[in-house]
């Protein structure tokens, strides 16, 4: 099942891409879709549907796919030649650090660039939705604790990140850096997170072609792993590392992202983001 979110920002109503790839409204089944609705009663209520009763929703914006995502938690050099292109070692534990909950945005929203950028990278990355409260989980229940998967872009200032002291908060939090969606695939779509295909493209050129079979840390693995140091709820994201291929690694020179930039990016079953780049500006991040 895959479900979303559409409308104009502050007038987003919930949605169900059906079979045929309209989206249906879902409005008179929940009022959206936020974390309360993401535990195994309600997605077996939503999947037992005829979708074919549902009102076709009229074009619209993708919105992000959680109303309330609380924490979107993201996992540092998870692919081991992610970590070889960055210049860093494989680490033996997961690396961990946080994306602002207002850095997220609807799949296809534009980017804007922080004031002065010189340094903004991109990187696809499979996306975990939790569906039920994990706290110092077992690895082998781990799974039954995720309601779902996304695409997430972890956008990415590498100056602010690396070269500005502290930890690497500071160039991952950026507004507008962590387009998600466009749906949440939940678990019964996706047989395998660890045998996903993934790609990215600026302007054409695809940059990232990987799998999520080369993860140094599975997705049950960082669940559990995460689930020690904080309570995950449900509606919190966990970005899971990006495969090889991002700006900072490209030989001889480093690509960055400039306004006019146009990204694409996907996840074999969890469908794709489109964004274009632009210069600060305000409006675009509040209207």
């Amino acid at each position: 099942m895959k479900l979303l979110r559409y409308g104009p920002k502050g007038d987003e109503k919930p949605g169900l891409l059906d079979p045929e790839g309209m989206v249906r409204d879902l409005s008179e089944v929940i009022e959206d879709l936020t974390s309360a609705h993401l535990g195994k009663a309600t997605l077996a209520r939503l999947a037992a549907l005829d979708w074919r009763t549902l009102p076709v929703a009229p074009p619209a914006r993708i919105a992000p796919i959680v109303a309330d995502t609380g924490k979107l938690i993201c996992v540092g050099l998870n692919y081991s030649d992610h970590a070889a292109e960055s210049g860093m070692a494989v680490p033996n534990e997961p690396v961990l650090f946080m994306k602002a909950s207002s850095a997220i945005i609807g799949c296809n929203d534009p980017v804007v660039l922080p004031r002065d950028s010189v340094k903004s990278d991109w990187e696809v990355e499979l996306g975990v939705v939790i569906g039920a409260r994990a706290r110092y989980v077992e690895e082998h229940e781990a799974l039954d604790y995720v309601a779902g998967y996304c695409v997430v872009n972890d956008l990415s200032e590498r100056e602010y990140q690396l070269e500005r002291g502290g930890t690497w908060d500071k160039g991952k939090g950026c507004d507008t850096f962590g387009p998600v969606g466009p749906w949440l695939v939940t678990t019964d779509d996706v047989p395998d997170p660890q045998d996903l295909d993934m790609w990215l493209e600026v302007n054409g050129k695809r940059y990232q072609q990987g799998s999520t079979r080369t993860m140094v840390f599975n997705v049950a693995q960082l669940v559990s792993y995460i689930s020690r140091f904080m309570t995950l709820n449900p509606g919190d994201i966990i970005s899971t590392g990006t495969p090889p291929g991002v700006g900072l690694g490209q030989r001889p020179d480093p690509v960055y992202l400039r306004a006019g930039d146009t990204m694409r990016l996907g996840i074999a079953g969890l469908g794709e983001q489109r964004q274009t780049v632009h210069a600060w500006d305000p409006e675009l991040i509040d209207g």
